[in-house]
């Protein structure tokens, strides 16, 4: 026997029975941002390594150490997205997405890459779901992205297991008063820090404050905080932000340490975070990038985006199951006698057309094994379609849950069965 052919590791395979959430779940985002007025975008899943070069920032992880990165017949240097804010970022450019609206309200949902160790909840190709508006540079835009997700939340009723982390990195001036504040303060210490964060004590002092090494959350946790540092009008955008968000009743907490890993986060950045995830507590993150459009060359418009994980979002949200509950088979067909199979066939063609989910057995098992097999599938109904019945045009309709039978015409089992799901 040949060996067999394994997948390749840090990704995984999503079965007929996990799918089932995964759609529950796609079911309530996209209700939910059609409620919000978001229009779904579809943006390829390779793009020019220079765009997340650009966008993303060449000093973080993902860029200089987690890239799918390969060059194609032409030579051109092509990436498997690893996030997709950039990409977004350069469709709405690419076509004139301005010209449609001066706002602009786009939501997503995918697969990303990346090469990074296997987590909890995160593989190399990972989902995520997420949105993005630009147009608004307003704080009112900022807490409706967070009233977005905290609505999916809502849909799936985790609100209570879940916190929203929230900061202000400011403007470019509020930063680079920051960004000397904190390098005054860690540089007697300097040494002492993991040699990643010494790295980025020139480059990017701010990325050591989400550095998850030990020494170095000890050195941060009495640093000078961002929001003591920022200027007038980033300080009244935050506290506005806050604001609106107690008028929604949606709670949250002040996170000083949070900075967010992507170098193109301006002013408001948060996190949803949960504790049924461990260490790797986050299930949702994002924040306003208002130079991310002019850095990738178009206009000076401001933006604000969020995503979130489908792998682990799933891991804590038990309140999924009530919406899987509709994914249940409507009706399965036993068929008493091969003779009946084309008929059976001509039925079930019939009734799927008419909107029922319907199965049958292909493999003509006993009358014991396909009651088996409907009940193991979960369905509702089960229709016997005896020699006897099908000489009168009906089938023997039984209800699993309240183990009532009645003879039914073919033509009335949709009407039947409908009444009662």
């Amino acid at each position: 026997m040949p060996d067999k052919v394994q997948r390749v590791k840090g990704v995984n395979d999503i079965l007929p029975g996990e799918a089932k959430q995964w759609q529950a779940l796609e079911g309530v985002v996209k209700n939910v941002m059609t409620r919000f007025a978001f229009g779904e975008i579809r943006p390829p899943i390779f793009e020019k390594t220079e765009l997340f070069a650009r966008g993303v920032g060449e000093d973080t992880d993902i860029v200089s150490k987690e890239m799918y990165s390969f060059t194609d017949m032409g030579q051109s240097s092509l990436t498997l997205r690893p996030e997709l804010t950039a990409g977004v970022v350069r469709s709405y450019i690419q076509n004139n997405l301005q010209q449609l609206s001066p706002v602009q309200k786009l939501w997503y949902e995918g697969p990303m890459f990346r090469q990074e160790r296997p987590q909890k909840g995160r593989y190399r190709q990972f989902w995520q779901f997420g949105a993005e508006a630009i147009g608004s540079p307003n704080p009112e835009q900022d807490a409706e992205m967070i009233a977005l997700f905290y609505a999916i939340l809502s849909e799936l009723g985790i609100t209570e297991s879940v916190t929203l982390k929230i900061n202000s990195v400011g403007d470019s001036e509020s930063r680079a008063t920051y960004r000397s504040t904190l390098q005054e303060y860690l540089r007697p210490h300097l040494s002492a820090l993991s040699e990643t964060s010494q790295r980025r004590f020139e480059t990017n002092p701010l990325r050591i404050l989400d550095s998850k090494a030990p020494i170095d959350r000890e050195l941060v946790k009495d640093a000078p905080k961002i929001r003591d540092c920022l200027n007038a009008a980033s300080d009244a955008h935050y506290k506005q932000v806050l604001r609106m968000l107690e008028s929604m009743e949606i709670p949250y907490v002040q996170d000083d340490l949070l900075v967010r890993g992507l170098d193109y986060y301006t002013h408001t950045i948060f996190e949803f975070t949960s504790d049924a995830l461990g260490a790797q507590d986050a299930i949702c993150g994002g924040g306003r990038y208002n130079d991310l459009v002019k850095e990738l060359g178009g206009g000076d418009v401001p933006a604000i985006g969020w995503a979130s994980g489908i792998e682990r979002l799933l891991l804590v949200v038990e309140a999924l199951k009530p919406h899987v509950a509709g994914s249940e088979l409507d009706l399965f067909l036993i068929v008493e006698d091969d003779a009946l199979r084309i008929p059976a066939l001509q039925l079930i063609h019939q009734w799927r057309g008419a909107g029922l989910s319907c199965d049958m057995d292909t493999l003509r098992r006993s009358l014991k094994s396909q009651m088996r097999e409907a009940n193991r599938q979960g369905s509702k109904f089960v229709a016997i379609l005896g020699a006897e019945a099908f000489k009168n045009g009906k089938v023997l309709l039984k209800d699993f849950d309240s183990g009532e039978q009645e003879a039914v015409t073919f033509n009335n089992v949709v009407t039947r069965i409908q009444q009662d799901v």
